[in-house]
This record gives C-alpha cells, sequence and structure tokens, in this order.
C-alpha cells in the first residue's frame, strides 16, 4: 500500500486514559461528519489499549497515532514501543477471551496489518476516504 501524505501525528503517553486522546484526535483529524469516524475511532482505540496493555508502552513508554492518505482512502497507524520481539497477531479461535481487539479492525477495516518499526509494531488500518478537508 502506497502512502501518498501524511496528514497528522499525535505521540501520548502509554497510559489507559491516553485512549481517549487519541478517539478525540481522530474525531479533530477526520472532522466530525466523516463517513469512517466512527470506524476510525473505535479501531485506533483498540489498537492504542493493546498497545499499552501488551507493549513496553505501558509500562512507561508512548504510542503513535499517525493518519495519512492511501489515494482517497484513511490510513491510521497505532504504533507502540514493541513486545520484546512479539508482533501482534490476530487468534484463531474466534471465542478466545482475548484477541478481540485485531478481530473488531479485521472487522471494521478495508484491511490492515502489522509491520515491524525497528523493535516497535505498527498496527496500520485502511478506511474509506473521502480525504479530511483542511
Amino acid at each position: 500500500m502506497a502512502i501518498s501524505e501524511i496528514i497528522a501525528a499525535l505521540t501520548l503517553p502509554g497510559v489507559e486514559r491516553s485512549a481517549r486522546h487519541a478517539r478525540v484526535f481522530a474525531r479533530d483529524v477526520l472532522g466530525e461528519g466523516h463517513p469512517s469516524l466512527d470506524d476510525v475511532q473505535v479501531c485506533v482505540d483498540e489498537a492504542f489499549t493493546n498497545g499499552v496493555e501488551h507493549t513496553a508502552s505501558g509500562r512507561g513508554g508512548r504510542v503513535t497515532v499517525m493518519f495519512s492518505l492511501a489515494g482517497q482512502d484513511i490510513v491510521a497507524e497505532v504504533v507502540d514501543d514493541g513486545a520484546y520481539g512479539e508482533r501482534p497477531v490476530m487468534r484463531d479461535d474466534p471465542l478466545a477471551e482475548g484477541g478481540r481487539g485485531l478481530r473488531i479492525i479485521d472487522a471494521l477495516s478495508l484491511e490492515w496489518g502489522v509491520r515491524a518499526d525497528g523493535d516497535r509494531s505498527a498496527v496500520w488500518m485502511r478506511f474509506p476516504g473521502p480525504p479530511p478537508l483542511r
């Protein structure tokens, strides 16, 4: 997926209450009336919370939320401080107690994936545009 333009980025402390700020940031970037806003906010919240709960971000680290364009689509990325070589993966068992966050992301986004950023992990999610107004 070719990223054409970074729209905005915000780095927050890796604490649970920062997830609210990530959702507000998504609203501020996309705008109140954006057709993908609700899905973007849910998915960013899930990825952010996973980063805080399962990586070094939640132990005094940070989480970065970034928005960019891929053609007319919106790409949200949530980058955590890493889980000591482990990357997020969707579990095979849909009824498992854990792992529901990535299933939600899978259901609400057009496509998603995980990329390594050094020791850090970036969960990226693509949603239908249009690009936000500026």
